[in-house]
């Protein structure tokens, strides 16, 4: 049934305080999520996590779904669960030329739209995707390698939390200008000038999202959420071994924006076949102007480069990075890194890479270890963490490709180890492909051919320095440099912390200092912690500030003499 424009359902009005503590929230950087991370039965329902299991196993082995979604094509079964099944489903094809056309062609009414309709609409679709957590769970899972429990949360409330973040930014900085002003100038003799003006924030135009393989809904609903509210439609452009979890959310976008009164062409699936390569036609095209992209830094430089019509935010790849000093918690110290190298294989863009530690040893409460010692004191912790199998399945998850497996085999090639990675089975998935970290020991001088470039994965470095000073300044030119998302000190003087976070002020990173408890640096909060800087080579943009959001529209500007009896008034 089409509902008539009395008929539609006022989204903004449903979620109207939500908007509002999102806004407040942003400011305050507290601790607020509208999203519940446990995928609990007593918050969800107890039938959900059956439920969302059956849509998941529901959408296997057949053709993907998408009601009145333009079709050039058919793109075939290609995904394949690292855990080691084939998904078996199928998309429909949108080549660059007519996903682009159809995009803009439906976006008139949703350009028209006020910044309150369109924020209204997208946290209805936040909403439904919170409750379709489960099913998106399973479907994070299945594509990314992620663990069940790290799927849940980062596939769906984490990223949902991100994603009403970008909300909350788009919807309020299009409201920072009146929607109407009058101006009235005084003039030496008669009546003063008199002008009423019109203020209206415009989207630029086509937005096309170009997600990744490992976080395709949590790096990437910042940008589709930011340019939906700004007013313009998005073309999402999965990574093709990813394109599950993106398809459910364009399914439920467009049905909310269908139930809204809006063009459902307004939200896009643009999968590729497995021969093709369509983000840089997508994102070169003419027509589309804001590009999201998150991936290898080869690629990331060649969009700023060569998409010149768009807006183009970018997160890539750096060396993140550890210096340590001092702690009196070493114990901590080692389970927390532990832990950090362990989550999801290291296949995370915040995993800590590069550890710099004096070569001749840093105190500690268990006395001073050597970096030789704290290397083999590290191994042992990841063998603690990981010695039960249920546990390191749950922590870990898979090897998401081939590549990341080869990387671990080139980093043992170098003949330098100091804990090897251990092949573990992965108690419920036999096939799936399951590596514990490797710790390789190198030296600041001598190795930094090896340490400079992006292992990603689970590989980590633990690295020889002079001194601490010495490791400040490798961290200082390593992120100028090669760029990093995160980076870490671990010091109990406090001399020490203040040159570490000067440092990382100068480079460009966020930096966590002496953590050893349950917060781990390669996780961040929305609402509260910012992730990427656009102050280093890693990232030209950070989730979440007014930067990320402003470029995807203007402010556009009507004005008119008032008339005699209104200037008489004025």
């Amino acid at each position: 049934m089409t509902l008539t424009t009395d008929q539609h359902p006022d989204f903004f009005v449903r979620h109207a305080e939500l908007l509002d503590q999102a806004v407040a929230r942003a400011v305050d950087r507290g601790y607020w999520t509208p999203y519940p991370e446990t995928p609990s039965a007593s918050t969800y329902g107890a039938e959900a996590p059956d439920l969302g299991e059956a849509a998941f196993r529901g959408l296997l082995d057949h053709p993907f779904h998408l009601e009145g979604h333009p079709t050039t094509g058919t793109v075939p079964a290609a995904e394949v669960s690292p855990y080691g099944f084939p998904l078996g489903v199928s998309y429909p094809a949108l080549v660059p030329e007519v996903a682009v056309a159809t995009a803009k062609a439906a976006a008139e009414a949703w350009r028209r739209a006020s910044p309150d309709t369109r924020a209204g609409v997208a946290a209805e679709i936040l909403a439904r995707l919170n409750a379709a957590s489960f099913e998106m769970a399973h479907a994070v899972q299945h594509t990314t390698g992620q663990p069940f429990m790290m799927a849940f949360q980062a596939g769906g409330p984490h990223a949902q939390d991100r994603g009403l973040e970008a909300v909350a930014y788009a919807w309020n900085e299009q409201k920072r200008h009146p929607v109407a002003a009058r101006w009235s100038k005084p003039q030496r003799k008669g009546g003063p000038l008199v002008m009423d003006k019109t203020f209206t924030p415009v989207g630029r135009g086509v937005a096309v999202l170009i997600a990744c393989n490992t976080f395709p809904t949590w790096n990437g609903y910042p940008g589709f959420f930011a340019s939906l509210v700004t007013g313009n439609p998005v073309v999402v452009k999965p990574h093709r071994r990813a394109v599950l979890p993106l398809a459910i959310t364009v399914r439920i976008a467009r049905e909310v924006l269908a139930e809204a009164g809006f063009d459902p062409d307004v939200v896009l699936l643009a999968a590729e076949k497995p021969e093709e390569r369509t983000a840089p036609a997508l994102a070169t095209h003419p027509d589309v102007r804001v590009v999201d992209f998150t991936g290898s830094s080869e690629f990331g430089d060649w969009l700023e480069t060569n998409a010149r019509q768009a807006v183009v935010h970018t997160e890539k790849s750096g060396l993140n990075t550890v210096v340590v000093d001092s702690t009196d918690d070493y114990a901590g110290l080692l389970r927390n890194l532990a832990f950090s190298l362990s989550l999801y294989s290291g296949q995370m863009c915040t995993t800590p890479q590069n550890i710099l530690v004096p070569r001749d040893g840093f105190p500690t409460d268990h006395g001073r270890r050597t970096a030789d010692e704290f290397a083999a004191d590290l191994g042992a912790a990841l063998d603690k963490l990981l010695a039960d199998p249920a546990r390191a399945a749950a922590t870990l998850g898979a090897i998401v490709n081939d590549g990341v497996l080869k990387r671990v085999e080139e980093a043992a090639a170098l003949g330098r180890t100091a804990h090897a990675s251990r092949e573990l089975a992965h108690p419920d998935f036999q096939d799936a492909v399951v590596r514990s970290p490797l710790v390789v020991r190198l030296e600041a001088e001598a190795d930094q051919d090896t340490y400079t470039s992006e292992w990603f994965g689970p590989v980590c470095f633990v690295i020889g320095t002079d001194s601490t000073a010495h490791g400040l300044r490798l961290f200082h030119d390593c992120v100028r440099q090669h760029g990093a998302l995160t980076a870490s000190v671990y010091a109990t003087d406090e001399d020490v912390l203040t040159q570490a976070r000067t440092t990382a002020l100068e480079a460009g990173v966020h930096l966590s200092e002496n953590l050893t408890a349950g917060v781990f640096v390669n996780q961040s909060a929305a609402f509260s912690d910012f992730h990427g800087t656009a102050a280093n080579p890693a990232a030209n943009a950070a989730l979440t500030d007014p930067a990320f959001v402003t470029g995807r529209f203007s402010v556009l500007q009507s004005r008119r003499h008032a008339t005699a009896e209104e200037q008489i008034h004025a």
